[in-house]
């Protein structure tokens, strides 16, 4: 299955998950460190890939030109250890054994990934960069352009107790306005981050609950108290393009699109823009409100499972048949198409275009029906207004459709 591998320290196969591994409400007791560190199993005939320098790129997606860490067959299951921005950054010093020591996380419960992407040599523009973190890309063998990139979420494992809500200075819903102080001071960098003046709010994780809860803290001493919801903010294929590709805007390869219905069990479908689709994923969280307003969610390292597998041009099972040209989800109890425009209003009309062209081609529905379902039974929820490129999203309930002469997948 594996037939190439650049500047992997770390490559295993053939390991087997321990018994809650793949449980999207796992809390985690201690640190998970990258593997070779902290003893983790894996599923049988999977890959293993780490967050290192030589593995990801800071700030930017993979495009053509990407050498891709491994190239795995159809229907392969791949885990990667996933690093969060949050604590690396510029703003926050670039030391996360500093940043995280004020809040008094001891440096054994840094994670080693982190505390390396940090102190490399990596080169990161504050300014100019998107923030993520990004591991891959992954080749899928046969893949062509015109093709679609089937990806199940099979496990999200959060990898510490702790995680780091952010605001910043000319960013999120309300720029301008948060912040709520005076502004930069200065030339902020990682030796003078306090010159940023931007707000991060530190969030521990209560591990003594089965489904995990995340606690934030008034000034005045009150706890509120929320369940998290891992997913992974970024999972995309390499655009067809040879320009630096900034990590923030979401477009039809995917990339950032922030959707939290992508947690365990759920189903994400890529259009292929080149040869061998070239994976990868970033960006991860355990907790998002739709909108994500502030900027960031809770930012936060997951370890994360996949099945990828090929589906060739004019497969049955493509959502709205082929030519396939955006992204779509799927979970147990939903279709999600997808809209994406720097304009909401046009982010909101390709969602409902999507969701027309699903409901007609897949299920067989008269577009006229369908526009009419849509509008009286489908929530249309924003996914994020922070990533320039604006997401809405469509959430059509399966069950509405399990009466009925229509397939239901």
């Amino acid at each position: 299955m594996v037939r190439k591998t650049v500047g992997l320290a770390v490559l295993l196969t053939g390991l087997a998950f321990g018994g809650d591994a793949g449980s999207q409400g796992r809390r985690p007791s201690d640190t998970l460190q990258p593997l070779g560190t902290t003893t983790f199993e894996l599923p049988d005939g999977a890959i293993y890939v780490p967050s290192t320098p030589e593995t990801v790129q800071w700030g930017s997606l993979p495009n053509r030109d990407a050498e891709p860490l491994v190239s795995l067959s159809s229907g392969a299951t791949v885990t990667f250890d996933t690093v969060s921005h949050e604590g690396i950054l510029e703003d926050q010093g670039r030391d996360p054994v500093r940043y995280f020591g004020t809040h008094g996380v001891t440096p054994d419960q840094v994670l080693a990934d982190a505390r390396e992407i940090a102190a490399s040599g990596l080169s990161h523009d504050f300014d100019r960069d998107g923030p993520h973190v990004v591991t891959g890309p992954i080749a899928i063998e046969g893949a062509r352009p015109g093709d679609v990139l089937k990806v199940e979420v099979l496990a999200l494992v959060p990898r510490v107790p702790y995680g780091v809500i952010s605001s910043r200075h000319g960013k999120g819903a309300l720029p301008g306005e948060f912040p709520e102080n005076g502004g930069p001071q200065g030339a902020g960098s990682a030796e003078h981050p306090e010159l940023y003046n931007n707000t991060s709010v530190f969030v521990e994780i209560d591990g003594t609950r089965g489904s995990g809860y995340a606690m934030l803290h008034s000034e005045s001493g009150e706890e509120i108290r929320f369940p998290i919801g891992p997913f992974m903010g970024i999972m995309g294929v390499a655009p067809d393009t040879s320009e630096q590709m900034n990590s923030i805007p979401p477009a039809a390869y995917g990339g950032n699109l922030d959707i939290n219905e992508l947690g365990v069990g759920s189903i994400l479908y890529l259009p292929v823009q080149v040869p061998e689709a070239l994976f990868y994923v970033g960006d991860p969280h355990y907790a998002q409100g739709d909108g994500e307003v502030a900027l960031t969610a809770l930012e936060a390292p997951l370890r994360a499972t996949f099945r990828l597998t090929l589906l060739e041009a004019g497969n049955a099972a493509i959502p709205g048949g082929s030519p396939f040209t955006q992204a779509f989800a799927e979970t147990a109890d939903y279709w999600i198409p997808i809209g994406l425009d720097p304009d909401l209003d046009e982010a909101m009309k390709q969602a409902v275009r999507e969701g027309i062209k699903f409901l007609s081609v897949s299920l067989g529905i008269d577009r006229a029906v369908a526009y009419a379902y849509l509008s009286a039974a489908t929530d249309f929820e924003i996914s994020q207004v922070v990533d320039r490129t604006k997401g809405v999203h469509a959430l059509i309930r399966k069950a509405d459709f399990s009466g009925t002469r229509f397939p239901v997948r």
